[in-house]
């Protein structure tokens, strides 16, 4: 594989990907270069505000509200997990409870609990309990 980076003055990202055969490695390529380019519309407050999915820690559902939570921040968004996780299909986030997402480029480690659950460490010292249900997705992204 050849990487060839070069700044082109007034001209937006552009990203070129050329292969001798489209294999499932290029399709998924091509994927998280995509995932990279999502942002979400969230709220603090009564402000309004773009948040990229590479400052993302967790997202949480409480009292059928959505907080997006960044390494200080929380926001709220208008949507719901289900949405943000077909939309986010393909990038770092993994579903790991009923009413969390999180963002995997931030997990620094997991820890089994006792009980068959999983204690996911992020690199903010945030900690969040991976459910039973989703441990074969967390484990299918390792």
């Amino acid at each position: 594989m050849q990487i060839i980076t070069r700044q082109v003055k007034d001209k937006p990202l552009t990203v070129t990907i050329e292969y001798p055969e489209l294999t499932e490695s290029v399709k998924g390529l091509v994927k998280r270069i995509e995932s990279l380019d999502i942002s979400f519309s969230a709220y603090s407050e009564d402000r309004q505000m773009r948040i990229a999915l590479s400052d993302v820690y967790y997202l949480e559902n409480v009292d059928r509200k959505v907080f997006l939570y960044t390494e200080k921040d929380v926001y709220r968004l208008d949507a719901s997990l289900q949405e943000i996780g077909k939309i986010a299909e393909d990038s770092d986030l993994v579903r790991i409870s009923r009413t969390c997402i999180m963002n995997t480029s931030h997990l620094t480690g997991i820890r089994q609990l006792k009980n068959s659950h999983l204690e996911a460490s992020l690199d903010n010292g945030e900690k969040l309990i991976v459910s039973r249900k989703y441990l074969r997705d967390i484990k299918r992204r390792f």
